[in-house]
């Protein structure tokens, strides 16, 4: 949890540093471009799962763990340095995203060797650490950058996850010894596995869409004329309904079965991504966002657990990080994408039906995924 909320947790309050930087910092700069920055951090948040993943089957935690958490608390300090716009790319974007993305790959990795008839509720309250940093973060964030300015805001949110990471790395061990897989970085044979292959283009095309909500739900508020400090506000509400998305989600998930929560949940998601450019009030905002939390977190909590069943446990590091490379793609492309589309059509009506629609095809593929595993309608997967 400590984990989830150094790396999720930060990575989910980019809103807030999206409306600011746009504010005052970067305002010199598209709001697609300032976009790039959250997205690299929503990208190698997964990335370095390939690599991370084979070294975790091979038997390493605590040196990636501990290597990784000084990274991102060293650059979690520099980006308050930060005053050009390639600072906070190289420092906030891609030092950030591959800090955290050494931190949180193994930590999922780690839930496949100690859980299996509860692994739907164990990977709910590990995103729980998520939802807490997302709501947490970007209101600190927002209140301290009024009262002591950004740099000491940075600087405090460093010292924070000096206390989370410690944490964490005092606690999180493996069980099952490391095992040297045969196939090195890759096991390509594990796309010829139908469902696998079919369920990671599904994680591809829901993470085109799936975080424009969270990116631009603050920055579309200012523009209706909802108030400055309601509009930072949104973000922290849509991640405080998100624990519990995911707690609610986890534990339905060991009695249904994770896709058979997922898909649904993530319907949802994607329908409301289309609703949200069309809430114009602050009700019809909160409400939306309330919503979308609740149900988004459903789908990003559990989105892993269906591979740890496509396949064996020997394999689970290598076949999570396959899977969270691929995703990454999406995450890297999709808020700039929706940010390039807002610039280009002069509002977020469009964005909104990119968005949802990218949702809606991962769904689609889910649904495929489940097909192939089960071949009948009902049953659990």
């Amino acid at each position: 949890m400590c984990n989830t909320f150094s790396t999720f947790g930060f990575v989910n309050a980019w809103g807030t540093f999206q409306a600011h930087y746009q504010q005052s910092i970067l305002k010199a700069s598209s709001p697609s471009d300032i976009a790039w920055i959250g997205s690299i951090q929503y990208s190698l948040i997964f990335l370095p799962g390939i690599l991370v993943g084979r070294l975790f089957d091979l038997g390493y935690l605590k040196s990636i763990l501990s290597t990784s958490s000084v990274l991102l608390i060293v650059a979690t300090f520099l980006v308050a340095q930060c005053t050009r716009y390639w600072h906070f790319v190289l420092c906030q974007g891609i030092v950030i995203g591959i800090a955290a993305g050494g931190i949180f790959g193994p930590t999922t990795a780690v839930i496949g060797h100690w859980f299996h008839r509860r692994r739907g509720l164990a990977m709910g309250w590990i995103a729980v650490g998520s939802s807490l940093g997302g709501t947490l973060l970007p209101i600190a964030a927002n209140n301290l950058i009024a009262t002591v300015g950004f740099q000491w805001t940075m600087r405090i949110i460093g010292f924070i996850l000096i206390v989370t990471l410690g944490v964490a790395n005092l606690t999180l061990k493996r069980r099952l010894p490391p095992v040297n897989v045969a196939g090195g970085l890759l096991n390509l044979q594990a796309f010829k596995y139908a469902p696998f292959t079919a369920y990671c283009l599904s994680a591809f095309f829901s993470f085109l869409g799936i975080y424009t909500v969270l990116t631009y739900v603050s920055v579309s508020a200012l523009e209706l004329g909802i108030s400055e400090s309601l509009s930072f506000y949104l973000l922290s509400i849509a991640n405080a309904s998100s624990l519990f998305g995911r707690l609610s989600s986890g534990l339905l998930a060991d009695r249904c079965g994770p896709g058979n929560i997922i898909i649904p949940f993530t319907a949802v998601a994607g329908i409301l991504t289309y609703a949200w450019p069309f809430a114009r009030t602050q009700r019809e905002l909160i409400a939306v966002v309330v919503l979308y939390g609740f149900s988004s977190g459903a789908y990003v909590s559990l989105m892993a657990t269906p591979i740890m069943s496509l396949g064996v446990t020997d394999d689970i590091g290598r076949r999570i990080g396959m899977f969270m490379s691929i995703l990454s793609l999406g995450a890297l492309a999709g808020p700039p994408i929706s940010g390039a589309i807002n610039t280009a059509s002069g509002g977020f009506e469009v964005v909104g039906y990119y968005a949802g629609s990218m949702v809606l095809v991962g769904v689609a593929l889910m649904l495929l995924t489940r097909h192939l595993v089960l071949g009948r309608v009902l049953g659990k997967f």
